[in-house]
């Protein structure tokens, strides 16, 4: 292993647990004597370019552990597009700080970032080991089995499906209709969160609208109409990243990130969520509400499953291991193990089958119709997020005198 000091860094979106992970990192690095420092970079590697660099030996052994418990991103974030003219740059400060072990917490874009920088540096000359720590609620990264982040995610959107749609159930004579629309530019995995709320056919969500399968408009209408015909009232949860066949989101937006990503719902656009309200409002003369909740489903504190604080803080603690054990190029990936009960290992994935590129949700867990999932994603699902809050209905039975 090589000796030198270490920094990390937070990347993208935040989660509920991404500071997890940072944590593990830290405490993992303390424990490693061939890592003289250990520096966070502020605000990503936007920051990092310009020496923006903290010492985190410095922080206290409370505030460390803390980071377990703290939402959003502690070293701050960014989104910054890694360019070829910035490799140079980095390696620049890199060299300057004696930098040996790199280490970035973040999606696919991070993990091309990682990457780049980490051939880069071999190709000219520098010694570096770079590896990745999964994060984000999308839950679209190759080459591991969920990713630290989701399952605190979906429990958000579970749970908020499920209350949402007890108020609309009760208000339907008021409201036909509420719409909850989760992120997930490419893939479905949080709009499908929300099927752990439904525990008869009357409970919420009615319908699920995922990324993997094209939006058709009269579909959708024909199954909202029956839906409405047999409860009195429709719950429809659906992904940001909706597209019709021909490519186009159903948001219509045309505002881009730097990553030439749609925004979904960014000003000058409108949401998913908005769109169906319109669609349904139009055809049937109802009233309803839509529910675009955004980065609430990223600090949601409160709704953290104890499954990924646990795992958030390994995956950091294993990125550790694997420099150690003189690794580069790699990401940390969980490993579900085979059998009932819920057990995982940890492992590694190339960044170069990681980066970029989003993972959609398999065939087996989307209904034939494309409008629901599978019983075999509720049992993927269920361990991650663990055991929604029970309610009760009213027997309502009718008074006689």
């Amino acid at each position: 292993m090589l000796r030198g000091n270490a920094i990390v860094g937070q990347s993208g979106g935040p989660t509920c647990v991404i500071n997890g992970s940072l944590a593990g990192v830290i405490r993992g690095a303390l424990a490693c004597r061939q890592i003289t420092g250990i520096y966070g970079m502020r605000y990503g590697i936007e920051g990092f370019m310009q020496e923006n660099i903290i010492d985190l030996k410095k922080e206290g052994a409370g505030i460390v552990d803390m980071l377990r418990n703290t939402p959003s991103s502690a070293l701050g974030s960014c989104r910054l597009k890694l360019k070829e003219e910035h490799l140079a740059p980095v390696r620049a400060v890199l060299e300057k700080y004696n930098i040996r072990h790199f280490f970035l917490i973040g999606g696919n874009d991070t993990m091309d970032t990682i990457h780049r920088i980490e051939e880069y540096c071999k190709s000219t000359g520098y010694e570096l080991q770079g590896i990745g720590i999964p994060k984000t609620v999308d839950n679209d990264l190759f080459g591991t089995d969920h990713t630290p982040g989701y399952p605190s995610a979906a429990r958000y959107v579970a749970l908020s499906v499920l209350q949402a749609g007890l108020l609309a159930r009760d208000m339907k004579k008021v409201d036909q209709f509420v719409i909850y629309q989760a992120v997930g530019r490419s893939a479905g995995w949080l709009a499908a969160a929300s099927v752990l709320a439904k525990k008869r056919p009357e409970d919420p969500p009615h319908i699920i609208l995922m990324p993997e399968r094209h939006f058709e408009q009269e579909k959708f209408l024909s199954d909202f109409e029956a839906c409405y015909k047999k409860y009195g009232w429709v719950s429809i949860a659906v992904g940001e990243g909706v597209t019709y066949a021909d490519g186009t989101p159903i948001s219509a937006s045309r505002v881009t990130d730097k990553f030439s990503n749609v925004e979904f719902g960014a000003m000058g656009g409108t949401s998913a969520a908005m769109m169906l309200h319109r669609m349904i409002a139009d055809r049937f003369k109802l009233r309803g509400e839509f529910q675009v909740v955004e980065s609430l489903q990223m600090c949601g504190a409160d709704r953290v499953p104890a499954v990924d604080k646990k795992e958030a803080f390994q995956c950091g603690v294993e990125a550790v291991k694997l420099v150690k054990e003189g690794h580069t190029g790699y990401m940390v990936s969980i490993k579900r193990e085979k059998g009932r009960e819920y057990k995982v290992s940890y492992g590694t994935t190339p960044l170069k089958e990681v980066a970029i590129k989003a993972k959609p949700m398999p065939d087996a867990y989307i209904n034939t119709e494309g409008n629901f999932v599978t019983r075999a994603f509720v049992d993927y699902l269920k361990p991650l997020v663990g055991e929604l809050p029970a309610y009760v209905t009213l027997k309502a039975k009718k008074a006689v005198r």
